[in-house]
């Protein structure tokens, strides 16, 4: 793992909160223990929480139990997921008492963030969408990267606890303008996925091995950060999930829906689209997506096997 950042502030420390340790939940949460924050947990099945107690993590038994905190971060699943941890029954606006700022990190369309934001505002709490980019695995090498959105004022106090977490945090602006940039890169993530299945299999079916290819993309000007991750699991057909279909289905169809909304044709979005639900009806849902890469394989008559080939992800 690379070496952790000490949060830095012009101030004391403040007192975290986090809720849901999912894959990247955890890990981010962990991030922050590891560079010297104080931080409190809630999920929903606490034995998945209670781990981080190795790293000086607490467990709380509800989402109101953090209202103390002077941040609370939230990694949930959707709009309804983030919904009831804020406003439910025993949601963080439940208690008497409300933090100075929550920061969303979670994938959630603009306008079910719009609604916590308005209770959070009605409360005098403000708010920071600010999801991520990257994996449970990137987070852990320290590449993790970030984009924010609200109030000013309010990306001024947590900047330092965004920045700990990766590589750094962009702010765009007010509002809900980070949910747009984060839809804009799994669409990306989503087209380009499914373009590198393409041309893997049409190089293979021409004789070339997926892991020649790939080490010419990567060392070329068309190679990424992405490209270069992706290359081990397409050499050697390994689909741990890291981002499910069913995930990448989900920020497609936002995409696409803010693409109708804006007037915006997106015809190379649509199409994968498609191939990412051919994907699930075909019961691939637990796996990663680069799944796509048989189903591409599969579609061009070619059979695929490992190639059993040590191959750097780049993110050591």
């Amino acid at each position: 793992m690379n070496e952790t950042a000490t949060v830095a502030t012009n101030g004391k420390k403040l007192k975290i909160g986090w809720i849901g340790t999912g894959r990247m939940g955890f890990a981010m949460a962990r991030r922050l223990l590891q560079s010297g924050c104080e931080v409190a947990v809630y999920n929903r099945t606490r034995s998945k929480a209670e781990p981080l107690s190795e790293w000086g993590g607490s467990t709380v038994d509800r989402p109101a139990d953090l209202a103390h905190c002077d941040i609370v971060f939230t990694m949930v699943s959707g709009p309804a997921d983030l919904q009831a941890v804020i406003c439910g029954a025993e949601g963080l606006l439940s208690a008497a008492e409300t933090p100075r700022l929550v920061v969303d990190c979670s994938s959630v369309s603009a306008a079910g963030s719009e609604v916590v934001r308005d209770a959070l505002a009605d409360k005098g709490a403000a708010m920071l969408s600010a999801p991520v980019s990257g994996n449970a695995k990137v987070v852990s090498a320290g590449k993790l990267t970030l984009v924010a959105s609200g109030p000013v004022s309010a990306f001024v106090i947590a900047e330092p606890y965004l920045a700990a977490l990766g590589t750094g945090v962009t702010y765009v602006g007010e509002g809900e303008l980070a949910r747009m940039v984060k839809i804009c890169h799994n669409v990306l993530l989503g087209v380009v996925t499914q373009c590198m299945a393409e041309i893997t299999v049409l190089a293979e079916k021409g004789g070339v091995p997926r892991h020649a290819l790939l080490e010419f993309i990567n060392n070329s000007v068309m190679g990424s950060m992405f490209s270069r991750y992706k290359s081990p699991a397409f050499v050697n057909l390994d689909w741990t999930p890291t981002f499910t279909p069913v995930l990448l289905r989900k920020d497609l169809d936002l995409g696409l829906a803010a693409g109708e909304e804006l007037g915006v044709p997106m015809a190379v979005t649509q199409t994968t689209r498609d191939l990412v639900e051919q994907v699930i009806n075909a019961g691939q849902t637990d796996c990663d997506f680069g799944i796509l890469l048989e189903q591409q394989a599969e579609a061009s008559g070619l059979q695929l096997q490992p190639e059993n080939v040590d191959v750097d992800d780049g993110l050591k």
